[in-house]
């Protein structure tokens, strides 16, 4: 299978401001795609912000997942042939989700509403998210989200592996309570799963919290391929091969040294998890 180059996107959001941060979003995949990136990740609530102090606040900027902010990158994608995974405030009747999409030429791949919701910014008055994780089967590579917080709880991750996921991209809204958690849980969720994983940040500040930027992406090994170790505007990028991420038996020395990540689990015994 050839490699697929991913690209990840650390930038400033304006928070309330849609179009502003759509127009950034277009600038930005003008440049993966121009480097031959076939699937761009923002970081969490790319089109609005994050540090809202009402859900009547963020209602304002939400969007259905037909809405405009979906159909703008819809036409990127288009216009670009590539994949665009961003975060977006979803309408939903009178709930509203922290949500990302998946979205290619031909529209909308995937949509995932957060599960695990800190008491910060507008995670304060979202709804947790209401579907079971999910796999999305693309042509060339498996793709599954998680977003932010969710990286905290190892299940998230797991049940995405086990479906089969080649890659999981993750992206988030990490203040700096959250720099050590940048700084090793990409790699660990990488490691256990033997996936690739992708954590994307954002950097700038909002209302008073800062954002530590540190977006990373991780093999499957857990081994950093490419680190935006600051607090800038910056790209990161990878070549990543699904082969690599399916092939869970790892052997160091044949017939003495083997693991396999998923045969070795022993779910019978994990019963007081759930």
């Amino acid at each position: 299978m050839a490699l697929i180059k991913v690209a990840g996107v650390q930038m400033d959001i304006r928070m309330g401001e849609t179009e502003a941060n759509l127009e950034k979003i277009a600038v930005h995949l003008s440049e993966t795609t121009d480097a031959e990136a076939v699937l761009t990740v923002f970081p969490e609530c790319t089109t609005t912000g994050y540090c809202f102090n009402s859900l009547e606040e963020a209602r304002e900027v939400s969007e259905t997942v037909d809405g405009p902010s979906v159909e703008f990158v819809r036409q990127l994608c288009r216009e670009k042939n590539t994949r665009v995974v961003f975060g977006f405030l979803e309408s939903a009747g009178d709930q509203v989700f922290n949500s990302l999409a998946l979205v290619g030429p031909a529209g909308v791949l995937g949509t995932y509403r957060k599960i695990h919701l800190p008491h910060l910014g507008v995670d304060r008055f979202t709804t947790p998210g209401d579907r079971p994780f999910d796999v999305i089967e693309t042509p060339d590579i498996r793709i599954g989200m998680n977003i932010c917080y969710d990286s905290a709880f190892p299940e998230a991750a797991r049940i995405l592996a086990i479906q089969g996921a080649d890659l999981i991209t993750l992206p988030t809204n990490w203040p700096p309570t959250s720099s050590l958690t940048a700084d090793v849980v990409p790699n660990t969720r990488a490691l256990e799963n033997h996936v690739y994983f992708m954590a994307i940040n954002r950097i700038g500040s909002e209302r008073g919290i800062e954002f530590v930027g540190k977006s990373k992406i991780c093999s499957p090994r857990g081994v950093t391929m490419a680190f935006a170790n600051h607090a800038n505007e910056a790209i990161i990028y990878a070549d990543i091969d699904p082969e690599i991420a399916r092939e869970k038996h790892l052997v160091s020395i044949p017939g003495q040294h083997e693991i396999h990540r998923m045969k070795d689990r022993r779910p019978d015994v994990y019963g007081p998890l759930t």
